[in-house]
């Protein structure tokens, strides 16, 4: 007798009668299966970054620990993505956010981050590789624009620079809601040295916080700016002495609870009046991109000098 009719029908092995009606049957009775229990997402392993959750203070830190150049490669910007869709999974399964803030920082003494990766660059643009241009510079402004949106929660997100943050390292910074930055950290975008310019969001970020005429003078520069001058021009938040970073944080943290709702109000409205799209962000890629292909011999060698300097600062 079937259970759901109650008419003849053949026999039915169990596999088959869950696969069409969810129903199995148990000594002449069906019971409904009930859907496996969702498991709690877990945080991948990494080799480029670390990352300490703070489940009582609601805080994530993310830590760029790269083993080579202190450059964006594609796995750590893979591990930083990871790192974002960690948060947006606990997000879901929780029904609330479980971080209040998401702090990047870096393991490496004197250095933030020092931008692209010089040597990939070096090899597409050489090899004339405009997808493989195409396809670092979207992994990098994918990122860049979640971290902008806050990932759609309500969180704040932070940017704690020790040392030099430096071409797409000031870009990552700028993405940020706030930047706290030490007195000794520098900050500056020297692609302009080599024939190009940062692509990856630093004129539609600087934007948000100057004038477009002093993010364009910025970017022509090619000057590497103290931290006390990027505070004074409203770009670094707050200024904390050296080796007071992480504890500056935590001073920031317990004044931003206060006043959570109206932060979280003022990113909304922000995102109303400067926004930010990704579709923007994207079409700069593009332009980096084209003017990255028409980069000669010269340009390169400049470009190779910059990559040697920083190895050599790393293994100095």
């Amino acid at each position: 007798m079937n259970a759901l009719s109650g008419q003849s029908a053949a026999p039915q092995d169990a596999t088959s009668l869950q696969g069409r009606s969810g129903l199995i049957e148990n000594g002449g009775t069906a019971r409904r299966l009930q859907p496996a229990a969702p498991e709690r997402p877990v945080l991948p392993s990494f080799s480029d970054l670390e990352v300490v959750e703070d489940a009582e203070a609601g805080v994530l830190w993310q830590y760029m620990a790269p083993r080579g150049r202190p450059s964006f490669t594609l796995n750590l910007l893979g591990e930083m993505t990871a790192t974002l869709d960690y948060i947006s999974r606990r997000a879901a399964f929780e029904g609330a956010c479980p971080f209040e803030f998401v702090v990047t920082g870096s393991r490496l003494p004197g250095i933030y981050n020092l931008g692209g990766d010089l040597a990939s660059f070096m090899e597409l643009i050489r090899a004339g590789d405009r997808a493989g241009l195409l396809h670092y510079a979207r992994a990098c402004v994918d990122g860049q624009h979640r971290r902008a949106t806050n990932l759609n929660l309500p969180i704040c997100t932070i940017s704690l620079v020790q040392g030099d943050a430096l071409g797409g390292g000031f870009e990552c910074a700028l993405a940020d809601d706030v930047i706290i930055a030490e007195r000794s950290a520098k900050f500056g975008l020297p692609e302009i040295l080599f024939g190009l310019f940062p692509g990856m969001g630093a004129y539609s970020f600087l934007s948000r916080r100057v004038s477009p005429a002093y993010a364009e003078r910025l970017i022509l520069s090619g000057r590497v700016y103290s931290a006390e001058e990027m505070h004074e021009a409203g770009i670094v938040d707050v200024l904390v002495e050296d080796g007071e970073g992480e504890s500056g944080v935590h001073d920031f943290i317990r004044r931003e609870r206060r006043q959570l709702r109206t932060r979280r109000a003022l990113q909304r409205i922000r995102e109303r009046v400067h926004p930010v799209s990704h579709e923007e962000l994207v079409d700069i890629t593009e332009v980096w991109v084209d003017s990255a292909l028409t980069l000669g011999e010269p340009e390169l060698r400049r470009m190779a000098r910059l990559a040697a300097a920083q190895d050599r600062r790393v293994r100095d």
